[in-house]
């Protein structure tokens, strides 16, 4: 008897443990269930916000295809209007050919030799004069080739990207070398090589001197003001609010509020570190705050050397540049109307750096900022 209740009492206990195993595994059941909710949510607002994604590139890119063919729009009517021009300057020539060809011809058929000789005399000066070969004109082709080169690169990228399976891309991170902790090898994926013609942008030369007035007190201009240097002696400069007092910082005597402009800065002496770019007036001189960094604010725009990394800043927003050889001249050209800024590695082929797109609102003045050695800009005018 003994045992038969024992054993009554271990199935009693033994029922209330499956009983529990079982409210266990309708509780897995629940949280599965939950999860498969869960997931199916987050996989239904993911699709939503990528469709978002998605329709913002297509905005992005309908709108730079706005911009782009605005841009050839406008320099296409920049150079008929300078086609139209000379065209009236040839036809007001030949008006003046015209109307002395027939006073000529009167004066030819004169019966009286004797009035013939009288105006032709009076007239041979300008016969002399007209005498002299007519200018030829050669009109010089304009040539959108580096804008095509610009987006053949663009397509180039992303077609290197894009064909491979997104699952393939996903494990290899592809991304990852545009954050700035991360310290992998940049994905042969990502360089680009869009180069153009260096001479189209030298009919925009430009060679900006340097102001005394804003340079730093440890910096130093040379005689044609397109050298400056750090010296470790700190110079003794007339007071000045536009001086840089913190920052070893300069910007140009020459500012430029309209139009198109391209200069080099030769950065071959300048160190480990180095900033060109280019800066509002309204940049602030005094201290070393955010307000005052080249870069560091909406009043300017730079490409930054550090160490071995190259970057682009603008309003403290910083992008990583993907670079195969250190540069050792830099070319910067600005479409004031257009709103760009871009930078080119000069010696190696012109080779696209980086591109700001910005609604300018101040004149721009070309800017430096080195710690170490010397920076010219290259004199190219």
């Amino acid at each position: 008897m003994y045992f038969v209740l024992h054993e009554q009492e271990f199935m009693t206990t033994y029922l209330k443990e499956l009983e529990l195993k079982k409210k266990q595994e309708v509780g897995n059941i629940r949280h599965i269930e939950q999860a498969v909710n869960d997931l199916k949510a987050h996989a239904s607002a993911s699709k939503a916000s990528l469709a978002g994604k998605f329709t913002e590139l297509r905005l992005l890119l309908d709108e730079e295809e706005r911009l782009t063919k605005k841009f050839i729009d406008e320099k296409t009517h920049q150079a008929l209007m300078m086609y139209e021009q000379q065209t009236e300057t040839c036809q007001e020539q030949i008006q003046i050919i015209e109307s002395f060809s027939d006073r000529i011809r009167q004066i030819q058929q004169r019966s009286d030799p004797i009035q013939l000789l009288q105006d032709y005399t009076a007239s041979e000066k300008e016969i002399q004069q007209q005498r002299a070969p007519a200018e030829q004109w050669h009109p010089v082709p304009m040539s959108f080739e580096h804008v095509m080169n610009h987006y053949r690169g663009l397509a180039r990228a992303m077609q290197s990207i894009l064909q491979k399976p997104l699952e393939a891309r996903l494990k290899e991170d592809i991304f990852s070398s545009l954050n700035a902790t991360s310290r992998k090898e940049p994905g042969a994926l990502l360089k680009t090589r869009s180069t153009v013609d260096r001479s189209l942008f030298l009919k925009h030369a430009r060679s900006p001197t340097l102001e005394y007035d804003s340079l730093h007190p440890r910096l130093s201009l040379s005689e044609d003001r397109l050298t400056v240097s750090c010296s470790w002696r700190r110079k003794f400069y007339p007071s000045s609010p536009q001086r840089f007092d913190k920052l070893w910082q300069v910007l140009s005597k020459d500012a430029f509020f309209s139009g198109s402009h391209y200069w080099e800065v030769d950065v071959l002496h300048a160190g480990q570190g180095w900033w060109i770019g280019a800066a509002y007036p309204s940049i602030k001189r005094h201290g070393d705050s955010e307000t005052c960094r080249l870069g560091w604010n909406r009043a300017s725009w730079c490409i930054k050397r550090f160490d071995l990394e190259y970057w682009a800043f603008h309003k403290g927003e910083r992008t990583l540049i993907l670079i195969d050889d250190d540069p050792e001249r830099i070319g910067v050209f600005l479409d004031y109307e257009a709103g760009i800024l871009s930078f080119y590695n000069v010696m190696d082929g012109m080779v696209h750096l980086h591109t700001f797109r910005c609604k300018f609102t101040e004149p721009l003045y070309p800017a430096l900022r080195l710690w170490e050695g010397a920076i010219t800009i290259c004199k190219l005018t």
